[in-house]
């Protein structure tokens, strides 16, 4: 069998962006698919496309695991997918929802039911994932989970971890206890989007693309800024036009 040899730079370029973005309700992730800047499909799981009634995005609804399915063979081998740049799944914790209401049905075993979930979300979100030349992006509503403080303490020979406090911790959030952790796993970005009033009760939004202590966060592009404006054609830009350590060097 013959090797074939590509580059770093042709595989990023074939491989395109692959964006996690998550938040609250009403945080603005259904609106990021307008800010594309090129032609982008949506596959919507959710009845909240109200936001982008201003747009003529097309749209695929997906109600059933066959419509999953569908969608992807339609945007991996179709001619009319050829054009579109963007994927944009809203929300994937949605479809996971779809997912999992398929696999009770066909299991009268709850544990069964979403140990076949998680498989079943691997194998959906590696698919769409890799969709070549497609920028990919995956919004996910957001978990939040108490955590506590603890720090160590020394009394004489003895050290001991004592709680202190506790702080509210953020991700993305799917069914299941594992899915969700495994999700940042799957993308080059996690993003959170933030939205935050001020004293005058003046909101702004921003996403956050570093961990911090309360939300999970990643950037393996290290071409970001730590908080970027709620736009996918700027974050794409700002990616693609970043000087790699090669021609820094020059």
């Amino acid at each position: 069998m013959a090797v074939k040899l590509t580059s770093t730079r042709e595989a990023a370029r074939l491989h395109g962006l692959k964006v996690t973005v998550y938040g609250q309700a009403g945080a603005g992730k259904t609106r990021l698919c307008a800010t594309t800047g090129g032609p982008t499909v949506i596959l919507s799981a959710e009845a909240g496309l109200l936001s982008l009634r201003d747009f003529d995005i097309p749209v695929i609804e997906v109600k059933s695991i066959q419509d999953v399915s569908e969608a992807y063979q339609f945007l991996h081998s179709s001619s009319e997918a050829r054009h579109f740049e963007w994927v944009c799944l809203d929300s994937i914790s949605e479809i996971a929802e779809v997912v999992l209401a398929s696999e009770k049905k066909a299991t009268r075993d709850p544990r069964a039911a979403y140990g076949a979930l998680q498989e079943r979300m691997y194998d959906l979100i590696r698919a769409f994932r890799d969709l070549p030349e497609k920028n990919v992006y995956f919004s996910a509503k957001m978990a939040t989970e108490k955590v506590d403080v603890v720090e160590s303490r020394t009394a004489g020979a003895i050290t001991s971890n004592v709680v202190v406090g506790s702080r509210v911790s953020y991700a993305p959030s799917l069914p299941g206890a594992k899915l969700g952790q495994a999700l940042p796993y799957f993308t080059d970005f996690v993003l959170a989007l933030r939205i935050e009033k001020d004293a005058d009760g003046n909101s702004s939004r921003w996403l956050q693309t570093r961990s911090d202590e309360s939300y999970i966060a990643k950037d393996r592009s290290g071409s970001l800024d730590p908080y970027e404006i709620p736009d996918l054609a700027a974050i794409a830009a700002k990616v693609q036009s970043t000087p790699t350590q090669q021609e820094h060097a020059k």
